[in-house]
């Protein structure tokens, strides 16, 4: 089977669908007329997604990464499967790494023609931070099951609804004065829909990124504390940022009921910026636009009057 340049009327199963990242991937398939599946174990998450589909076009079915069965079933008579499961949690061996192997060989007997894995920039088998390393062990496995996958490794994804930009936005805006975790971490935030339309481009040509794994960055590198610094301005705000030491971190990160457990420390302090060794987001047809291009308009709910807030000269 071969799915060439149009999804129309194609089977396409999201796992791990109804997550951010995903209710956006599913946003640009249905525009290109693809049938899509959303699994996951709350489905009904993507519920919103609705209203955009045509009748017959969106389906959910409740998938369990860690039950074989489950994913199994959910990928029966698929085209084409785009693996989006990630935790910085618990279980992240068998999200990461092995529900990823799992859906591959389903996919592989089912005959898809396309399967795209969303792994991470930094992504190592043998890495110390156990995120990085079972996104690595799920890149090697999937294309052990399914050698024509596509591995598409973002850095950090921003967009409206994101967990990152947000809870920093939140922070700023409540605190006069924010401790900053590694100031001198440098990412390269990529924007949402720019990794939905790269998911998509993938699936629409298997014969041309099957087998080739890309690092989805943005085109703007900022450190941690340029990035906290830009969102205070975005919200009209003026805050003292502390800048805290790397050692003084660590111990922050061990402590329990913390925002940071000591494996984001780890990814963090390691930064997420292209390497520059493997093809980028522009070998897939995409010109990626900056978090600066949207940062002001997000942030008018986080400035003290809204939309009402009179910007200083």
């Amino acid at each position: 089977m071969t799915l060439g340049n149009s999804l129309e009327n194609r089977l396409v199963v999201l796992i791990g669908g109804n997550g951010f990242v995903g209710t956006h991937v599913a946003q640009d398939l249905l525009e290109r007329g693809a049938r899509l599946r959303i699994a996951g174990r709350r489905p009904e998450k993507a519920l919103k997604l609705k209203p955009l589909a045509n009748l017959g076009q969106l389906q959910f079915a409740r998938c369990d990464v860690r039950n074989a069965a489950s994913v199994e079933a959910c990928v029966k008579g698929a085209d084409a499967v785009v693996y989006l499961v990630g935790t910085f949690g618990k279980d992240q061996k068998a999200l990461q790494a092995t529900g990823a192997q799992v859906a591959a060989k389903a996919a592989a007997r089912e005959g898809a023609a396309a399967f795209v894995y969303l792994s991470a920039i930094g992504a190592d088998a043998g890495s110390e931070s156990g995120y990085a390393s079972t996104k690595g062990l799920g890149e090697n496995l999937l294309l052990e099951a399914f050698p024509k996958a596509t591995v598409l490794r973002p850095s950090v994804v921003f967009g409206q609804g994101d967990n990152f930009i947000n809870m920093f936005a939140g922070l700023i805006a409540a605190m006069p004065v924010l401790p900053v975790f590694g100031p001198e971490a440098k990412l390269q935030p990529v924007w949402v829909d720019d990794v939905a339309q790269a998911v998509a481009n993938a699936l629409a040509d298997p014969a041309t990124h099957g087998g080739k794994t890309y690092e989805l960055a943005g085109p703007e590198v900022v450190t941690m504390m340029e990035l906290h610094q830009q969102i205070a301005a975005a919200e009209g705000r003026h805050r003292g940022m502390i800048p805290v030491p790397d050692a003084l971190s660590a111990i922050f990160a061990a402590l329990p009921l913390t925002p940071m457990n000591p494996d984001q420390w780890r990814l963090l302090k390691a930064g997420s910026t292209a390497s520059g060794n493997l093809p980028g987001i522009d070998r897939l047809g995409i010109a990626p636009k900056p978090l600066s291009l949207f940062l002001d308009k997000w942030m008018v709910r986080y400035r003290k009057h809204g939309r009402f807030t009179v910007e200083s000269a």
